[in-house]
């Protein structure tokens, strides 16, 4: 059981298991999709034959969920990418502007996990700094759950807030901005050149938010990757051991997402173009005051119904990122 094959192998296997499990649902999916568009055309054929109008209800009912469930299946075809059918890691920081930000960051970490409860993924708090007087600085979430790298990068970069802030005595019109970084969760297998001389490990206490309980001991894990500059910390864990694997993990995603913008920017320069990295740009802007509106600025895709989006009606602007990226 120590021989570190036997570990290597068994990690392999479930990973292919757990694709075949996934592939077999996708068919599953496509033949019961299949089956019950044949049953629909029997159905509306024999609606004709007999001139019986009683089945118009069930058959507009069902051609209605049939398109749906087709344009869900669609949409994953487009997942085609590397790391799409891996679990993701999303990270949120609040911008500049103090406790207004630091509230929009709040409002977005509840949004994502509503998507995320929606489509039955499973949400873990890795990391979380609570602001001094509400929202949160950051925090960084653990998402699990098929394709969830593959619908949520298309979240990532800087989202806009405009609205009459609660925290405005004079009700002034104020705009927040919070940023979102989305990394894919890597398997164990996925070799990168990360070397322990080339790490910086602190430990210290961990503790909640205005003073509440503090551990005795250090088991917050703060790492340093002195080559790229990147920082990750955790301290949402019991033990340090734990902390440090969890903060590992999230390292893992940070150097691939540093490696592969080194490697578009690289292209770019070949092509004689110098684009701004997508993540560092404003992506989405949500209106609260003087209308209500949430627009994509990617591809113009609008929705009125301001609430709904923050509720986590996310799938129409994730839907139309995939369509144009496609």
């Amino acid at each position: 059981m120590n021989d570190p094959n036997f570990w290597s192998d068994l990690e392999k296997s479930q990973r292919i298991n757990k694709e075949i499990k996934y592939l077999k649902t996708r068919i599953g999916r496509y033949q019961n999709l299949k089956t019950r568009i044949e049953d629909t055309e029997a159905l509306i054929e024999l609606s004709m034959e007999e001139g019986d109008s009683s089945f118009l209800e069930e058959i507009e009912h069902e051609t209605r969920k049939l398109e749906k469930d087709v344009e869900v299946l669609r949409l994953e075809t487009l997942l085609s990418e590397p790391y799409d059918s891996n679990n993701a890691i999303i990270s949120i920081h609040a911008g500049a502007g103090g406790t207004e930000a630091m509230d929009w960051a709040s409002l977005l970490l509840r949004m994502y996990t509503r998507w995320c409860e929606g489509k039955g993924y499973d949400v873990e708090t890795l990391d979380l700094l609570p602001g001094e007087e509400a929202g949160v600085k950051s925090v960084t979430l653990g998402i699990s759950g098929p394709n969830a790298y593959g619908y949520l990068k298309s979240e990532k970069g800087v989202h806009r807030l405009v609205r009459i802030s609660p925290f405005d005595s004079s009700g002034r019109r104020h705009t927040s901005f919070a940023s979102l970084d989305v990394m894919p969760e890597l398997d164990n297998d996925i070799e990168l050149d990360i070397r322990s001389e080339d790490l910086k490990i602190d430990t210290y206490r961990a503790g909640g938010a205005g003073g509440q309980h503090v551990n005795k001991t250090e088991s917050a894990v703060r790492i340093t990757h002195i080559p790229t500059g990147i920082v990750v910390q955790c301290q949402n864990e019991r033990s340090q051991i734990q902390n440090r694997e969890t903060a590992m993990k999230v390292l893992r995603a940070r150097i691939l997402a540093h490696k592969e913008a080194e490697t578009q920017k690289e292209m770019e320069e070949m092509k004689g173009e110098m684009k701004k990295i997508e993540w560092g740009s404003q992506i989405r802007s949500y209106v609260f005051h003087p209308y209500s509106m949430v627009k994509d600025h990617r591809t113009n895709e609008e929705m009125g119904n301001i609430q709904a989006v923050m509720d986590g009606e996310l799938d129409p602007f994730i839907n139309a990122y995939l369509q144009m990226m496609a």
